[in-house]
């Protein structure tokens, strides 16, 4: 889409799309590769994105229902869905949104407003599906020796790590910088990084794809801590092994002493446990965190135990210990000196192992961009940025990212996040201030944008889109910058 050009020098001229503000000779591209000369115009390299040009061309879409009576188009109304994908900027901030654009929908006159925005402000939060112990929280993750960010508080069987944001982006060196933008353009890309984190694992993340951990694809997550395994499999355990624990980082399980296992009538059966015990059959800390049974750093399951209790414990009898996720398991008898020693897994109890593995979900990394929508993009919008900012509280105001449903923050501003797999394939592009560049789209009626002060002489119809007239890549060659 060819831009306006605000400064020359000589046969170069000069890029306002960000403020790095580029000379740009003839035939060549800017430092972020987003904005080339073509004959002396500045113009965006990538295509625009309309959603029905995608489908026509055979590219990738994100399926979703459009109505009770769908006639089985991909967009109901209006024909043409306007992202905000190779549209442009709006920096410096006064200038409007690249693309204003009024369409009927079921009667009712709206407008989309699209733009990239240059986001500083911005990061990504990863949630990484494992047991295996990757850090500890608050501990520093690099990419390239570089820090990134940080190891944040663990989820139900995710380690979770928050990485980018301004400071990393903007308050380090310069090298830190430019690797935190790489790292985040990658990961918001779909693509794989490499990330090691101090005094913790090596792993390689791609947004919904399983995560390598020290070099090992990790294959399930979790289901359940080991309290909660117990009591979905203790029925199916009951009259086919005396005691059953499941080894867990956070909360191991106890079969005899849960309260499922007392309302199944199983005996006690002396067991000693180490750790915390925080109610019957649940215990914390049984061992250190790390990357062996259940997230924890040990090989050897029976190290999580004491000694059987004599008055209760027999020879013969039967314990199963599994791990949270299937993939450790074991079967001990207790001999004459009342000491588990390992023996043949019963059919039965292998059936129920890999129960426990059914039951799992695949492992995945899942990866949030997170931005706060600020000056230029609001300005974009309306002269009355603030405005926005309550529009889109108020729900009048529908906020998208490359088309994808976003989940905006309570509170003030417009701080969403968007999962990067429901966007369209090279949705993310980075300036070198440094800073990513990402779509976002703002859907409102008409009438809604007049009354919030938005830029109304620069509304054109959908219609002027539909012919691609004004959609104009210029062909580009790698490498060749300005």
């Amino acid at each position: 889409m060819a831009m306006e050009v605000t400064a020359t020098s000589g046969d170069k001229i000069r890029c306002d799309a960000c403020p790095v503000m580029c000379y740009i000779k003839p035939g060549a591209a800017g430092a972020c590769d987003r904005y080339a000369n073509h004959d002396g115009q500045l113009v965006r390299v990538d295509p625009h994105i309309l959603l029905e040009r995608t489908v026509e061309q055979g590219g990738r879409v994100v399926p979703f229902h459009a109505g009770r009576d769908w006639d089985g188009k991909i967009v109901n109304q209006p024909d043409i869905f306007v992202t905000a994908i190779g549209a442009g900027t709006t920096y410096p901030d006064y200038k409007p949104a690249p693309f204003i654009v009024s369409s009927e929908v079921d009667g009712v006159d709206m407008v989309t407003v699209v733009t990239e925005g240059i986001f500083s402000y911005c990061g990504v939060k990863v949630k990484i599906d494992t047991d295996r112990h990757l850090g500890p929280e608050t501990a520093t993750v690099r990419a390239q020796g570089e820090a990134v960010g940080h190891v944040t508080t663990g989820e139900y069987g995710s380690q979770m790590l928050s990485l980018g944001g301004v400071h990393h982006l903007t308050g380090g060196s310069k090298k830190e910088g430019r690797v935190t933008c790489d790292t985040l353009m990658d990961l918001s890309n779909c693509k794989p990084v490499e990330l090691t984190i101090d005094g913790g694992a090596t792993v390689i993340v791609q947004a919904g794809r399983p995560p390598v951990v020290n070099g090992v694809a990790e294959e399930r997550m979790r289901v359940g801590c080991g309290s909660a395994t117990i009591g979905m499999f203790a029925k199916q355990w009951h009259g086919k092994v005396d005691e059953v624990v499941v080894v867990d980082d956070h909360i191991t399980g106890v079969l005899s002493e849960h309260q499922a296992g007392k309302l199944l009538d199983i005996p006690d059966t002396g067991i000693k446990m180490k750790g915390r015990r925080s109610t019957p059959g649940r215990y914390f800390q049984v061992a250190e965190p790390g990357t062996g049974w259940g997230g924890t750093n040990i090989s050897d399951p029976l190290s999580v135990l004491g000694p059987f209790n004599a008055r209760e414990a027999r020879p013969g009898l039967t314990m199963l210990m599994v791990s949270t996720t299937g993939e450790h398991s074991g079967y001990y008898v207790l001999d004459e000196a009342l000491r588990p020693i390992e023996a043949e897994m019963p059919r039965d109890l292998q059936f129920s192992v890999e129960r426990i593995q059914e039951n799992c979900e695949p492992a995945l990394c899942t990866v949030l961009f997170m931005a706060g929508a600020g000056g230029s993009l609001r300005a974009g919008v309306t002269d009355n940025p603030v405005r926005l900012t309550r529009s889109v509280k108020d729900a009048l105001t529908r906020v998208t990212s490359g088309g994808a449903p976003v989940y905006v923050w309570p509170g003030g501003g417009i701080t969403y996040m968007v999962d990067v797999t429901l966007m369209p394939a090279g949705a993310f592009g980075y300036v070198p201030t440094p800073a990513l560049v990402a779509p976002i789209e703002f859907t409102l009626k008409l009438a809604d944008y007049a009354a919030l002060g938005g830029h109304m002489d620069h509304v054109r119809p959908l219609s002027s889109l539909k012919d691609g007239a004004e959609v104009r890549p210029m062909p580009y060659v790698p490498g060749r910058r300005a």
